[in-house]
């Protein structure tokens, strides 16, 4: 989305708002973007800059040609500025040398903005540095934080931000666009429950490390009808030598919420809400003589509570082998 007229078709609440604010010369000092993956945030973000930058701006449209707004795209303007985090985290010595650059003039004008990714990882002391920016704001400098969880952002930085919710994707759209560009329609469904961004979902959809995930989860619910017993082994010798990391071992966590969740819609009739699983596959009915909606629905805040000690950082093989164990009893 390089366009306000783009992201109004799919963010036009927050189009809407931001454009009144640029029509008007009320850019806030400060913005709080909040929505998932794939949302459009980062989008948002580059065109709160340019247009603050763009030298041949059209109403509230940068022209995405001049040099001001070639460097913002390509990340290489010396007066907009971003932050990510460094591992785990924004550490207090991130935010210190962005206060520093803050302190000399601006390198072309007098107008900086600092960009924020996600802005929930902050760490305690990190916030309260940037809460000073926030506390004294000046006229010609903007914040603009991206979050995909703005409950973890401190109360004292959101009261001093404009917040803006990003509503999730249109999801029967999203899979029209996937399978119109050439991917089949339950590859599309299941693309369209795990994420809301269409080069992940393409990515993922010709990634062989991705296949073989998918395959594993398979596996392993199959394990569970024929041979239970054999389970903490199938974790250790196949699932833990391919999910290596916190974020692969979240996504195959993702995959398995859906596959059960397809299990216990099998339960109740509503095969049409299947997502993981194709509609006549004969593993679910299996699965599902083996497993109550009661036990289902355990299942399901099982993983959900694992997946949170993996974002607590847990050691994986630890939290993937007592989800295994729990989901036997």
């Amino acid at each position: 989305m390089k366009t306000w007229s783009e992201v109004a078709q799919v963010q036009p609440l927050a189009s809407r708002i931001i454009t009144n604010s640029i029509k008007k010369g009320r850019i806030s000092h400060a913005y709080l973007l909040h929505g998932e993956r794939g949302t459009g945030k980062g989008a948002i973000a580059l065109l709160i800059a340019k247009g603050l930058f763009c030298s041949n701006k059209q109403g509230t449209e940068p022209c995405n040609e001049c040099n001001n707004c070639k460097r913002i795209a390509s990340g290489n303007h010396p007066d907009v500025h971003w932050i990510e985090p460094d591992g785990q985290s924004i550490k207090i010595e991130q935010v210190r040398n962005l206060q520093k650059e803050f302190t000399y003039s601006g390198l072309e004008s007098n107008q900086k903005v600092y960009v924020i990714k996600d802005a929930d990882t902050l760490t305690v002391n990190a916030a309260n540095r940037i809460l000073k920016f926030l506390e004294e704001p000046s006229k010609e400098t903007t914040a603009i934080m991206l979050t995909e969880n703005s409950q973890s952002i401190i109360p004292t930085i959101r009261s001093r931000c404009q917040v803006i919710d990003l509503q999730p994707l249109n999801t029967a759209a999203f899979q029209k666009q996937l399978i119109e560009n050439g991917m089949t329609k339950n590859n599309a469904v299941l693309m369209s429950a795990l994420t809301n961004n269409y080069d992940d979902a393409v990515q993922w959809n010709e990634d062989e490390w991705f296949a073989e995930a998918r395959n594993l989860v398979v596996q392993l619910i199959e394990m569970y009808t024929i041979k239970p017993e054999d389970v903490y082994i199938f974790i250790h010798n196949r699932w833990v030598t391919h999910f290596k990391d916190r974020k692969e071992q979240e996504q195959g966590m993702d995959l398995m919420l859906l596959a059960f969740k397809d299990i216990l819609y099998y339960h109740i009739g509503n095969e049409t809400a299947f997502v993981f699983f194709a509609p006549d596959d004969a593993l679910v009915e299996k699965a599902a003589m083996t497993f109550s909606q009661e036990h289902l629905v355990n299942i399901l805040n099982l993983v959900l509570k694992a997946k949170r000690k993996l974002k607590q950082n847990v050691q994986p093989t630890l939290v993937i082998e007592q989800l295994a164990l729990q989901i036997q009893r």
